[in-house]
């Protein structure tokens, strides 16, 4: 098949790409050209690549016509983040494209309020933020779009990607490269909240993954959206117990209240990290085990730990103790 990919450079695209080259199918991978993948895969010599400003066409009205105009067989679109965007997207592929796959989030899901949380469940308030509702909202709409007989839809939401070339949210549910550094060296981490807030990771190449099995079993696929994480997620305090030992160091802690917190770090980490704990997020997976064979390789620590150990061998992360052996 002809499968163009919208943003294959970025996080997933790296090992989705690579994934559906291994797997026969002719691949275009569009994007602005500013970033290179984060993989080096020798697939990639065997990809054609499109320059495209999404932003930029969408407002122009003319990235639709951009992509419909690649005769693809299969639409993954990893880049879309409103509803007006996907929606004119799915306007001009219907009758075009024979599938649409779309890169949601679990942020669609607000607080939690009964754990783990299924697809369609009641178990989540409202979404939190702008972002959540568009994602929200866009997966609602393709859901209609295919029950209505238009356009063949999927969508999967993953949890907090992680992968080699990138920090991954730590334990304190930030991007703070120092909550790394005190780790290592064995230093107490101010710990907002209680240290039972959840947070649900997933490798990148494990979405990859699933959006490889959505493809190819694109019947059971068909008009569905599927939770794409890890098989388990993560305290506050087990993350942070986890991760001391691979430095050799014991876990070390203070509780604080979040107004404590704040003055402990930037305005930039301390919403960050209420943005990831206060929805305490733990999904269920079970749909797209059962429809798709969603079979992750990679516990979040796991996944984690090799992210980690890639910002020290590259000089992205100052630690004070190598990660142990």
């Amino acid at each position: 098949m002809k499968i163009v990919v919208i943003g294959g450079s970025g996080h997933i695209g790296s090992f989705l790409v690579p994934r559906l080259v291994r797997g026969g199918h002719e691949v275009v991978n569009v994007s602005r050209g500013t970033s290179t993948p984060y993989t080096d895969f020798p697939e990639w010599q065997h990809v054609h690549q499109v320059t495209a400003d999404r932003a930029q066409e969408d407002r122009e009205g003319t990235f639709g016509d951009r992509v419909a105009d690649l005769s693809a067989d299969v639409v993954v679109d990893l880049l879309c983040f409103t509803l007006e965007s996907a929606t004119a997207l799915v306007n001009r592929l219907r009758g075009e494209a024979g599938h649409l796959l779309h890169c949601g989030s679990i942020w669609r899901y607000g607080a939690s309020r009964k754990l783990p949380i299924s697809e369609g469940s009641h178990s989540t308030a409202e979404p939190l933020d702008e972002y959540g509702i568009q994602k929200r909202d866009i997966a609602r709409m393709l859901k209609e779009e295919t029950a209505d007989g238009g356009l063949v839809t999927t969508s999967l939401h993953p949890g907090h990607i992680v992968g080699p070339g990138w920090h991954p949210v730590g334990p304190l549910g930030n991007f703070d490269p120092s909550v790394w550094e005190k780790i290592s060296a064995g230093q107490p981490l101010q710990i907002p909240g209680g240290g039972t807030e959840l947070m649900h990771h997933v490798h990148a190449d494990d979405l990859a993954q699933a959006f490889e099995k959505a493809i190819d079993r694109r019947e059971a696929a068909a008009g569905e959206d599927f939770n794409i994480v890890a098989p388990s997620a993560l305290t506050v305090r087990g993350y942070l117990e986890i991760a001391a030992s691979w430095f050799g160091q014991e876990p070390r802690s203070d509780m604080v209240s979040w107004d404590d917190f704040r003055g402990t770090t930037t305005p930039e980490h301390a919403d960050t990290s209420w943005a990831h704990l206060s929805r305490n997020h733990c999904v269920s997976i079970e749909k797209a085990k059962a429809l798709l064979g969603y079979a992750p390789s990679y516990e979040p620590e796991q996944a984690v730990r090799e992210s980690v150990q890639w910002l020290i061998r590259n000089n992205k992360l100052h630690v004070e103790s190598p990660i142990m052996a």
